[in-house]
């Protein structure tokens, strides 16, 4: 029960990564509010959670409509008075294509989700997340923020504009209570992953499952880590 009591929202909660990290915050004790776009999988979320002896409360939202987010945190105030831990997790890949023919709607739409939304959920928490003895927040990434690949251009963009952003954060937030850091699944088998590599065989790869650690450990009250890049893989020991 490393976050007993410790309130937490998750984007991008109703499958893969997102999913994971809701129902291994509620085995710890968290209560987790759980933000995505589709009610069919917050529910089927919610009664695994509640499986597990865990609780949720489910919020259908769809992040793209990124004026909707300052609606977030009126409600959170007025039921919680605080938020512990938020994991920005949500995102859409777009697809792989020729950046000089990258269809315009698509690409605003992955940085609309990818970056803009994340931004907009900083602005709408951060008095939360001060109001928190200990505020962790946690944004998920990628390596081709960092590296670059051709034809991953909206993402690989969207995922640099994050990076650079989040740090940003990160260092506004250096004097305060609130702990902010991005981590790097890596190749993992999700959605997003077979649609980046439609032949690749999921079985070869970790299962979100396996790098849960990481995320329990950055939401911690008594983590210190600060303004961090971290890889999932190597912090959780996995080789495959």
């Amino acid at each position: 029960m490393r976050l007993k009591d410790r309130i937490a929202l998750v984007t991008g909660a109703s499958r893969g990564i997102g999913a994971a990290i809701a129902k291994r915050y509620a085995a710890e004790g968290a209560h987790v509010i759980c933000v995505a776009r589709t009610t069919g999988g917050l529910e089927e979320l919610d009664d695994e959670i509640r499986a597990l002896g865990g609780s949720a409360t489910l919020v259908p939202l769809d992040l793209e409509k990124t004026e909707m987010i300052d609606g977030l945190a009126a409600p959170l105030l007025e039921r919680f008075g605080r938020l512990d831990i938020l994991v920005g997790n949500a995102g859409i890949f777009g697809r792989l294509t020729p950046l000089h023919q990258f269809p315009p709607n698509l690409w605003e739409q992955v940085f609309k989700v990818n970056v803009h939304a994340n931004q907009r959920l900083i602005r709408a928490v951060h008095p939360l997340l001060h109001a928190s003895p200990s505020g962790r927040a946690i944004f998920v990434t990628s390596t081709v923020g960092r590296e670059p690949r051709a034809y991953w251009g909206a993402y690989a963009a969207s995922k640099a504009a994050l990076d650079a952003m989040v740090l940003g954060y990160a260092k506004e937030c250096a004097q305060s209570n609130i702990r902010v850091n991005l981590v790097n699944p890596g190749g993992t088998r999700s959605k997003m992953r077979a649609e980046a590599f439609p032949g690749e065989d999921p079985d070869t790869l970790p299962a979100p499952e396996d790098i849960m650690e990481v995320f329990v450990a950055l939401a911690e009250a008594s983590c210190q880590r600060h303004g961090e890049w971290i890889s999932a893989r190597e912090y959780c020991g996995i080789k495959r």
